[in-house]
């Protein structure tokens, strides 16, 4: 399976486009901003090609041309202002469902927030990017895609467990960057997750175990 991954240049971004490349049967495609990433990503033996999530909708098809699937983890970030959060995890979300449906690319796998889908516990703080991962998250259900949208919990950069808890609505807690990516390989791996959404934590099931039970 040759898989696009859209913002792989961010921390959970490059666990993924590293397991898929790792893993039988997947192959990864590093989409990235600028040329001297695509350098870096060569040097490593890893496809990538160029477009940017505020350009235009054409450019994000040609970028998924070939691909049988396309992971979107891309974000503002945390030192941006809701402007950034608007074009990057609301508009370039949503262009990337219309490209993903222009190019025939069927599974597209979401990265959003925990509770993104409970307007009742959004985090004051962060209101305009629950805003953003809510909507987002809505456009790409109402879409023609085999989706799978996966709501982690608070990030940390530790090593992974691989133990996590999955389900409709979880209350609030953490999990490492490195579970998050290992649950979307074993997501791929799966029709089980398609057309799910789901909250992603540690816990005390195995990823494909978790996954199963959906």
């Amino acid at each position: 399976m040759k898989v696009l991954v859209i913002g792989a240049n961010g921390q959970i971004g490059q666990l993924i486009v590293e397991n898929l490349q790792a893993a039988d049967g997947f192959s990864p495609v590093a989409m990235v901003r600028k040329e001297e990433q695509k350098a870096g990503l060569k040097e490593k033996g890893i496809t990538s090609v160029l477009a940017d999530l505020e350009g235009p909708v054409e450019d994000l098809t040609k970028a998924m041309k070939g691909c049988d699937a396309v992971v979107f983890t891309a974000g503002s970030g945390g030192k941006t202002g809701a402007d950034k959060t608007l074009l990057i995890d609301l508009d370039g979300a949503v262009k990337c469902v219309e490209a993903a449906e222009a190019a025939n690319v069927k599974r597209f796998v979401m990265i959003s927030a925990l509770q993104a889908n409970n307007r009742e516990n959004w985090n004051d703080a962060l209101r305009p990017y629950y805003v953003a991962k809510h909507y987002a998250d809505r456009m790409l259900e109402m879409s023609k895609l085999d989706y799978t949208i996966i709501r982690p919990g608070g990030l940390l950069n530790e090593p992974g467990t691989g133990k996590v808890n999955a389900g409709g609505t979880l209350d609030r807690s953490t999990i490492p960057r490195a579970d998050v990516a290992h649950t979307v390989l074993e997501a791929l791996k799966t029709d089980r997750t398609v057309k799910k959404s789901f909250d992603l934590v540690s816990g005390e099931r195995s990823i494909p175990k978790a996954l199963e039970q959906l």
